[in-house]
């Protein structure tokens, strides 16, 4: 009685298909090794570099990043973010390394960055700088099977706040003084350059050449997330202190030799009480980093001494050691301060995220808002963190997990990176790809936040960011909008100030960033060197009567409704919606479709939840002539066994386990260029499966990412006249 019941109650449920079942659909592939040939593979479209000294990458005049036999063309740099700590798995052995590499050359990744070498090379460790024999052979190796595959090479100096000194386990979390100490003592400084000689001066066995010599290494990240003000916000619960304490003396001697005396300073510095003397070096930092006086603001500039000098003193040692490439300090916090600190700086790299995660405890959350909703806000800070003719990396972006609306960024970073002509593109992760799934490690029994490897989500999106800015289908602008800095004229009185909100909105139609008032051009329309009284839409009514905009293209600042100056990128704030039209690369990213879009090449008529839309050229010809061409469907995943605290999925209780789980989603197509199209499946290992629709011109196909073989985010579609 008992079995048949059961089985009455599974024949039940097969016919009824529960709602939850019929919402989120288990993956059924195990492996996610890209097939040679396959649609997914882009070792042809984007073909490798062999890496030599003649190919060495240079910055341009103009400012940008190019190959040394090729620097009349601007080479941007699809970058594999390489995090790979003991959690995730650490680093692969030589045959799991040559698989690795060769899968991110397929995945069209042409840059990696190695970030958090220093804490797995010292894991485990009791004595400073005892790396681990086996992972510095890992390593070593690692980077050779990268050079040989033309992926070229990011490091950070150190990343770890506990660098290479032995006995820690904590080398992951964000304790320790080194960050500071690295740029204000000596000891500090030759811990640091101990790493640099102890690991990238030394002959790596693979290569044959010492990786700081090595044209595979393109930029160095002298300490990551190192500036003052920052380091001193994460750690304030840790320290006890707003400021750390060893930064008093030194402040004191700043403040004498700007001063002379405290009845200077006093009339500096106002109402604000002054506690001790400089007499006796005993002036006190801040207790409130949120105030806003004339002490703040000299404390700024204390930074900026302190930030510039230690730019200076890294880079030229880094330059002893043999290093040719690019030196990328500070490379996060978009604050006036550390703008001013970066202007020294040939580069510059930036690091940001939407909808940030600091842990994956039970109880964090997330807003779950969409990144179109604010105008991209993320991007645009950033990006006005910029400096205008020197190259841009992106050493760090996000749009995490668990947030819904994450398809988003699959088309409007690379989107707007290209818009912007930002060099370098890295998102984020642990790692970008993963072998296969069920890995025996922590941070891969299920999705969690910059586990973007297991996130179908995420990965589709890297998928179309390697067609979309590394392939250069989206344009950039020939439209810059300075915004201009006087020196330390600007500072403001609040150590966190960021460039105005309503300003960066400027960053939708062109490309935004700083510039020194003395390289002003005249008759350029730019963004005077103070902020107050500048508003977007009076410097875009200057834009279109200079002729740098099309008085008819949308660009409504206000609304959130705008067209690019390049004419190929949308924005609807409003609808949440993103579109891009260019040639080769179709897409849209929507909360509704409503009445339809139409993108060119094909409309989107219908879809049943929001999601990415993309439609691609494979075969190198515009997508009203191709024959191959790769569409993307991206709606959300999750992990079987998801928990959450509220109703609106924000406080996460419990991530799950594997299987990843894909929303069920359909949608409506019509193509519009002649022709017979032929949609088949793609799985996430790149097969192609059974065509599921043939299709002609001006029909309507309705397409579903529940296929028979299981769910997937890819299509190819073939055109027949």
């Amino acid at each position: 009685m008992k079995t048949a019941l059961i089985w009455t109650l599974v024949v039940s449920f097969a016919l009824i298909r529960p709602v939850y079942a019929e919402e989120w659909l288990p993956v059924r592939e195990k492996s996610l090794e890209v097939q040679a040939g396959s649609p997914l593979d882009f070792s042809d479209i984007l073909p490798e570099t062999k890496i030599d000294e003649n190919t060495r990458v240079i910055v341009t005049t103009a400012g940008k990043l190019a190959i040394a036999n090729d620097a009349a063309k601007p080479q941007r740099f699809l970058c594999a973010s390489l995090a790979l700590s003991p959690a995730s798995g650490g680093f692969p052995d030589h045959d799991a390394a040559d698989r690795y590499a060769l899968q991110l050359k397929r995945h069209g990744y042409n840059i990696a960055r190695f970030h958090y070498v220093d804490a797995a090379l010292m894991a485990d460790r009791a004595k400073d700088f005892d790396f681990d024999p086996q992972v510095l052979d890992r390593v070593h190796y690692f980077m050779a099977a990268l050079k040989r595959n033309g992926i070229y090479w990011i490091m950070d100096g150190l990343s770890s706040t506990r660098g290479a000194y032995g006995g820690y386990e904590d080398r992951w979390d964000l304790k320790g003084d080194l960050k500071v100490d690295a740029q204000i003592t000596d000891a500090g400084f030759d811990h640091w350059l101990k790493f640099q000689q102890a690991f990238l001066s030394k002959v790596n066995p693979y290569t044959g050449i010492a990786p700081i010599r090595d044209p595979a290494l393109v930029a160095i990240v002298p300490f990551n997330e190192n500036g003052l003000e920052f380091d001193a916000m994460v750690q304030e619960g840790v320290r006890g202190s707003v400021f750390q304490k060893q930064l008093q003396p030194l402040f004191n001697n700043w403040l004498l030799k700007k001063y002379g005396s405290d009845e200077a300073l006093k009339q500096k510095w106002g109402w604000w009480t002054k506690e001790g003397s400089l007499e006796d070096r005993s002036v006190a930092l801040p207790t409130n980093r949120n105030e806003r006086s004339e002490r703040m603001r000299d404390l700024q500039s204390f930074f900026i001494d302190v930030e510039q000098n230690a730019t200076r003193r890294m880079t030229k040692a880094l330059r002893d050691l043999g290093f040719r490439g690019i030196v990328l300090p500070y490379n996060n916090w978009p604050t006036i301060q550390t703008g001013i600190s970066r202007s020294i700086q040939d580069a510059v790299a930036m690091n940001t995220y939407h909808d940030w995660v600091g842990s994956y405890e039970p109880g964090t959350s997330i807003e779950g808002k969409s990144s179109l909703e604010d105008g991209l806000r993320y991007l645009r800070t950033v990006g006005a963190a910029r400096w205008l003719s020197r190259p841009f990396v992106i050493t760090e972006y996000d749009h995490l997990f668990w947030n819904p609306y994450r398809y988003e960024a699959g088309l409007a970073a690379p989107a707007f990176a290209a818009l912007q002509g930002w060099d370098v593109l890295c998102r984020h992760a642990h790692g970008p790809i993963v072998l296969a799934y069920g890995e025996d490690f922590r941070f891969k029994k299920q999705i969690l936040p910059y586990a973007i490897a297991l996130d179908p989500v995420a990965r589709a999106g890297e998928t179309l960011a390697a067609l979309v800015f590394r392939r250069g289908d989206a344009k950039s602008t020939s439209l810059d909008i300075p915004f201009l800095v006087d020196g330390e004229k600007g500072l403001p009185q609040g150590v966190n100030d960021m460039e105005p909100e309503l300003l960066t909105r400027l960053g939708l139609v062109g490309a935004i960033g700083l510039q020194s008032v003395t390289d002003a051009k005249p008759g350029v329309v730019a963004v005077a060197p103070q902020r107050e009284g500048e508003t977007p839409m009076a410097i875009v009514a200057k834009l279109k009567d200079a002729g740098r905009v099309d008085p008819s293209a949308p660009a409504d600042l206000d609304s959130g409704k705008v067209v690019s100056q390049t004419g190929e990128l949308q924005l609807d704030a409003g609808a949440k919606a993103l579109a891009l039209r260019t040639p080769m690369t179709q897409a849209l990213a929507f909360n509704k479709v409503g009445d339809g879009v139409e993108l060119g090449a094909f409309s989107v008529k219908q879809a049943d939840g929001r999601g990415l839309l993309s439609l691609s050229s494979l075969d190198g010809v515009p997508l009203k002539d191709s024959k191959r061409q790769l569409l993307i469907l991206a709606s959300d995943a999750r992990n079987s066994g998801m928990r959450f605290r509220d109703a609106d999925q924000r406080v996460i209780e419990d991530f799950g386990h594997l299987p990843v789980l894909i929303r069920r989603m359909e949608v409506g197509l019509r193509f519009e260029t002649p022709g017979t199209f032929k949609i088949s499946p793609v799985g996430l290992d790149g097969r192609v499966r059974a065509p599921v629709a043939t299709v002609k011109r001006g029909n309507i196909v309705r397409l579903s990412n529940d296929t028979p073989d299981g769910p997937t985010t890819y299509f190819l579609v073939e055109r027949t006249e």
